[in-house]
């Protein structure tokens, strides 16, 4: 799993950020020192600054030095990465471990219907997905909290959709996830994937699924309407 584009972040910075969540870090700013995180981590006043300054470098934690201490307060990125391992311990310990969302269906720009139909996509999503998708996608607005849990889908394993390239330009690989979509009136369609690019951190309150049927009027869905989407494991 990769927490940030920082290589300096790794799994001793992330202990930290527990810490502090635990003492009320996601709440809002909390007040501590060097030596009572490092009594806490087992290491030096030293090391334990040094920790501090690559989580705030790479934008998982707000700092502001006083005095007699520091006010911390983890971000939105770093509350994604506590997620991100949260979901990772379930996928340890929970046989069938999956990230609910919650959104309502929204218009989108009309892209995802040309890129689904393009053949170098068209050819692998019947390849690895068992099927052709309607030119198009659905797409998403994710609730507040369901955008923080949506980097949970991270720990689980893709559907790989590799890039390729024709006589004029390269298309960028992508990855799936098995979903399944509920209305608030209790219908289910099970056979529908979460699509993404490989890499990206755009537009996180977004979501497209991707389905061999026209998701809109197989669930008599509209612009407005809520939904909840399972996404799970891809193997």
């Amino acid at each position: 799993m990769s927490l940030t584009s920082e290589s300096a972040v790794g799994y001793d910075e992330l202990a930290v950020l527990k810490l502090l969540a635990l003492e009320g870090g996601l709440e809002g700013d909390v007040k501590i020192s060097c030596s009572h995180l490092a009594t806490r981590l087992d290491a030096s006043n030293q090391t334990a600054s040094r920790r501090l300054q690559r989580l705030e470098s790479a934008d998982l934690l707000e700092r502001d030095t006083v005095s007699d201490g520091q006010w911390v307060a983890i971000t939105d990125a770093g509350e994604r990465a506590l997620h991100a391992e949260y979901e990772d311990y379930r996928r340890i310990f929970e046989s069938d471990s999956q990230v609910e969302l919650d959104g309502t269906i929204t218009s989108g720009m009309g892209e995802g219907r040309h890129y689904i139909s393009l053949p170098g996509y068209k050819r692998q999503f019947e390849e690895r997905l068992g099927y052709e998708p309607f030119p198009g996608t659905l797409n998403v607005d994710l609730r507040e909290d369901s955008v923080r849990r949506r980097s949970a889908i991270a720990s689980l394993e893709p559907v790989p959709i590799d890039g390729w390239e024709d006589e004029d330009r390269t298309y960028g690989p992508a990855v799936c996830h098995p979903a399944t979509i509920e209305t608030v009136d209790g219908d289910a369609y099970e056979d529908a994937h979460v699509i993404a690019p490989e890499r990206t951190h755009h537009d996180e309150d977004q979501l497209e699924v991707i389905a061999p049927d026209k998701l809109r009027e197989t669930l008599d869905l509209d612009d407005g309407d809520h939904v909840t989407i399972s996404v799970g494991d891809g193997r």
